[in-house]
């Protein structure tokens, strides 16, 4: 392995939900998909805190989109996976997958 840092897991989370929502990946639809997929209820600024640092790492890229009227005439700020990030994810499922490859866990009591 490289001298590349891991990934946490919210930062795995992140990204990943960035990926599945693609073109669409902005703030309060990353917070929605969190909630629904893993059962976590996320607050906004501790997603763009994490967003933040993504992109300060350059594992995202941000761009503002066209105001809308739904939102008071704000426009939404949207993130994209780099291409830096999806190797991060990569080496992230690795490890874990060499981790846990013959390992079961046994029942406690």
């Amino acid at each position: 392995m490289s001298k590349d840092k891991f990934l946490g897991e919210f930062e795995q989370f992140v990204l990943l939900a960035i990926l599945k929502l693609d073109e669409d990946a902005y703030g309060s639809k990353v917070r929605q998909l969190l909630s629904e997929s893993i059962g976590r209820d996320v607050t906004i600024g501790a997603l763009y805190t994490t967003l933040d640092r993504l992109e300060g790492k350059g594992l995202l890229q941000s761009r503002i989109g066209e105001a809308t009227s739904e939102r008071g005439g704000r426009a939404k700020k949207y993130f994209k996976v780099t291409a830096q990030g999806q190797s991060a994810l990569k080496r992230s499922k690795q490890a874990l997958h060499s981790l846990w490859k013959g390992l079961a866990l046994k029942a406690v009591h």
